[in-house]
């Protein structure tokens, strides 16, 4: 039996001749009743886990046993199948988890129960060396399971007999939590132990058959022996008075058949070789850890060893949930160590921008005690968060590379089942996985390269920034986007009609985290990338001596007019000048080289976030008509007040004030 144990006993020798000792009432240190209330109190906060700690503990037992019967098979004695039962009684309060593992002498149930902070399981282990203890898979060296059972017990009674000891040198250990403890000789026939857990009155909902169950199935599932429940069927009532039909029935209930079951699979799925595992049991496996009703999309199942050694089972859903952008929503996979379940949400396990992955880590390395505190500062957390990060991200690489096949190639049916998988998995967590760029610095090239664009040779999203490079044309020296609320006002917008007249491709960028993730790539394998609706557009080698001649004899000889202009929008803009990007729009907006766009302005402000007064700068097109009337006309002021607002329309944006905006459009309908 490995049970947790926290301070010294006072006294050993009391307890030497165990087999004629008497009942005994033996005393705890001082401070135990302090300790176990901490124990009970803090350290577990989720009460179901005490049936966890004490089927760890039963199968740790077991372990003992099939040890040292490699050396000893006589200890077996007429029992040489190991196994757990788990059983409960209503009328006497009681829950009783019985193993038939190595059993305790009454020495050992003093040394390991009546004493705190010392493991039999950390002694049993510090036993072993060699492959042993590569086998061992004990639970419990941190010796503080046992004591849980006190979350929902006033008293628990031990009874046990060691393996290869008679049947009269059994022992009963009896303690209510707080200053003693009794020991007594018992007379047991059956190897092993049987805790006995006596319920406080407001633990009465384990008095029942589906919820310890669920609560095995949920935590215990993995234990590599079989766990026993009695079967149960429903009984219905008797009648209340047999000479009246219209009396009705007593109400049924559940009773025990007397066959026992085994509850448990028996066996972790994450821990079994990949060979065995079909895809189906992966697919049930997911829905059962993540209440998904679709097969997820993908998944990857490693045992991963070296200076951490964890097992890494992660599966990538089909669909994403309701809440992916709910930041207070706990995400993450599932912690186990060494079998044991630890928590549900182990959010340090995986960055940010990962948590629509679910799953199962199982660590050879992490204590049984890990808080979330810990997580966070853990040298192995990091390491296991760190491969678990790899992993997908190798994953994602291999979907995206199998995603489109051209028509006459060959394909395994492997790849072929991948096909179209990326493309899927993009529309769902795409946005999210940008969150990657300012998040995870050591991979923001290999995330760069996972990120899908529509472009202006492409409506739908399924351009790689590779891609692109690909496309690029003799002489273009920069990966080219914009950014916009949405792909008909990103395709129409102003600001792409010279990349449109020269055929130059632009990439279209509709998330709202697009230009807060583009803020932190400001190249790809070399190549810059560049905003279209900031700074001059600079086409470098794509524009000939003749156009850079024209744009700047316009430029000087629209001076006055710039002038006119910057004066009467003087609350609107930074800055007037001559486009070199406008073919057919009279004006666009921009903002400067590293400025803040209006678009991110306008999102910052939906936020509610406190925005910086951002003043873009207009663009005219001193080839438009428009332009050309301004110029000597009577409704200069309106005219420039609508060039804005028509500016801003065509970005998606809104005139501060719509209805001047109205009234001088229609002052000049009327006057035409």
């Amino acid at each position: 039996m490995a049970c947790a144990t926290f301070a010294t006993f006072p006294n050993k020798n009391l307890a030497k001749r165990s087999h004629t000792m008497s009942k005994q009432t033996l005393s705890f240190q001082t401070e135990v009743a302090q300790l176990l209330h901490l124990v009970t109190h803090s350290l577990y906060s989720n009460k179901d886990i005490f049936l966890r700690e004490l089927i760890s503990n039963a199968s740790d037992a077991c372990d003992k046993l099939r040890f040292e019967a490699l050396n000893n098979p006589a200890l077996y004695e007429d029992a040489p199948n190991l196994e757990i039962r788990v059983s409960f009684d209503p009328e006497a309060r009681t829950i009783t988890i019985t193993d038939n593992g190595v059993g305790m002498s009454a020495q050992e149930a003093i040394d390991h129960l009546g004493t705190i902070a010392k493991s039999g399981t950390k002694e049993f282990m510090n036993r072993l060396s060699g492959d042993q203890k590569q086998d061992a898979q004990l639970i419990g060296q941190f010796g503080v399971g046992f004591y849980s059972g006190f979350i929902v017990a006033d008293q628990i009674t031990v009874e046990s007999r060691r393996a290869g000891l008679p049947p009269e040198q059994g022992v009963r250990w009896t303690s209510r939590g707080t200053g003693d403890f009794e020991v007594e000789p018992i007379t047991r026939a059956q190897r092993g132990t049987s805790v006995i857990l006596h319920l406080r009155e407001d633990a009465q909902e384990y008095l029942n058959g589906w919820k310890l169950k669920s609560i095995i199935s949920k935590y215990s599932d993995h234990i590599g022996l079989p766990i026993l429940m009695e079967k149960e069927e429903w009984q219905d009532g008797a009648p209340i008075d047999p000479n009246d039909e219209k009396a009705g029935r007593h109400p049924g209930r559940m009773v025990k058949t007397g066959e026992w079951e085994t509850v448990n699979q028996a066996s972790a799925l994450w821990t079994r070789p990949k060979k065995d595992i079909t895809d189906e049991q992966y697919q049930e496996f997911y829905k059962a850890i993540s209440h998904d009703f679709e097969n997820p999309l993908a998944w990857t199942h490693n045992r991963v060893e070296g200076s951490t050694e964890y097992i890494q089972l992660l599966y990538i859903p089909a669909k994403a949930p309701f809440d992916l952008w709910n930041r207070d929503k706990k995400g993450g996979v599932r912690l186990y160590v060494k079998r044991v379940f630890i928590m549900d949400d182990a959010e340090a396990l995986l960055p940010g921008y990962l948590r629509f992955v679910k799953g199962v880590i199982d660590s050879a390395d992490l204590p049984l005690n890990v808080s979330r505190e810990l997580l966070q500062e853990s040298r192995d957390v990091r390491a296991i968060r760190e491969g678990n990060t790899r992993r997908i991200l190798s994953l994602l690489e291999d979907l995206a590379k199998h995603d489109k096949h051209a028509p006459d190639a060959e394909v395994s049916p492997e790849d072929k089942a991948k096909e179209g998988k990326y493309s899927q998995f993009y529309a769902e967590f795409g946005a999210v996985l940008k969150e990657g760029l300012g998040e995870d610095f050591a991979n923001r090239e290999r995330i760069a390269g996972l990120l899908r664009f529509a472009s202006t040779q492409s409506d739908t999203v399924s351009v790689s920034l590779a891609d692109y490079k690909a496309r690029m044309k003799e002489g273009q020296e920069a990966i080219y986007y914009i950014t916009a609320e949405n792909l008909n006002a990103a395709k129409n917008s102003p600001q792409l009609e010279i990349f449109k007249k020269k055929g130059i491709e632009v990439l279209l960028m509709t998330d709202r985290v697009d230009e807060w993730a583009l803020g932190y790539l400001t190249e790809f394998d070399g190549t810059p990338l560049q905003s279209v609706a900031k700074g001059a557009a600079d086409l470098g080698k794509l524009q000939d001596e003749a156009e850079k001649k024209a744009a700047e004899e316009a430029a000087e000889a629209f001076k006055p007019l710039l002038a006119k202009l910057k004066e009467a929008l003087k609350n609107e803009v930074e800055d007037v000048r001559v486009s070199t990007r406008l073919v057919d729009s009279p004006a666009c907006l921009v903002v400067k080289e590293g400025g803040m766009s209006t678009q991110m302005a306008r999102l910052l402000k939906q936020m509610g976030q406190k925005v910086p007064d951002v003043k873009p700068v207009l663009e005219v097109n001193p080839e438009h008509p428009l332009v050309q009337k301004l110029d000597g006309s009577v409704h200069f002021h309106d005219l420039a007040h609508i060039l804005f607002d028509q500016a801003l329309l065509a970005e998606g944006g809104l005139p501060e004030d719509p209805a001047a905006y109205v009234r001088r459009v229609n002052a000049l309908l009327a006057g035409a």
